[in-house]
């Protein structure tokens, strides 16, 4: 899963949202490099991806480890490449413990300039992979996963604006885990110390409490499992 990339490593679940969040909004031919890689110096590969339109595609590049997956997605048409050219790397004598320095950033920056992608290596199929958006719906009931809990006891899910919105519109009823909460536009439209859900600003559902924390209250971290019923 998307928790087990950094096990260990503050914020990584906040990259690979924001990532996510914030890729429609670059440019075309926008370079991001990744390197949260607690697995430098293995046998793990180094990537570059592509993805996007034609004409407007974006570029990633970082280690095998499903960290630029789900936003290469996102953008649509990804292409993945396995980076072996050693001629684009910074020089043959590559550090076991710095692949951003030696592998990442020199590919990123030819790449900018206009590299062809298919210079770093051959596609390849068996990346890692990690589906950001794996919810679903059974019935009554979206199911999704924690990403992560923020500093305020937030608790922040995988599933998207969208699905929500086909369920239930702002103001109603839902329960979550077994507790019944409203589905609202932000905090203050409940009484202080109460229950709500509601798109947070990255365009996924929160849960959260009004001035009080969402994730001691329903014992929620990373990686659990998230019920929305629907009422």
């Amino acid at each position: 899963t998307a928790y087990e990339i950094s096990l260990g490593l503050v914020g990584s679940e906040m990259c690979i949202r924001d990532r996510y969040s914030l890729v429609p909004y670059f440019p075309a031919k926008s370079v991001h490099i990744g390197v949260v890689d607690p697995g430098v110096g293995t046998s793990r590969r180094a990537l570059a991806l592509k993805a996007g339109p034609e004409g407007e595609e974006q570029f990633f590049v970082g280690p095998d480890n499903g960290l630029m997956i789900p936003a290469a997605r996102r953008l649509g048409n990804m292409e993945v490449y396995e980076i072996t050219n050693r001629e684009i790397m910074l020089n043959s004598e590559i550090s076991a413990t710095f692949h951003g320095r030696d592998i990442f950033a020199p590919v990123g920056a030819r790449l900018s300039k206009g590299m062809p992608i298919d210079v770093v290596g051959n596609r390849v199929s068996d990346f890692v992979n990690l589906d950001f958006e794996n919810y679903g719906v059974d019935g009554q009931f979206l199911v999704g996963e924690v990403v992560y809990t923020d500093n305020f006891g937030n608790v922040i899910t995988n599933i998207p604006e969208d699905a929500v919105l086909k369920f239930r519109t702002f103001g109603s009823q839902v329960e979550v885990n077994g507790r019944k909460v409203f589905f609202v536009q932000t905090y203050g439209f409940v009484g202080q110390g109460d229950a709500l859900i509601l798109i947070g600003s990255h365009g996924f559902l929160e849960i959260a409490i009004n001035k009080g924390n969402a994730a001691l209250q329903f014992g929620l971290r990373s990686g659990d499992p998230v019920s929305i019923k629907v009422l």
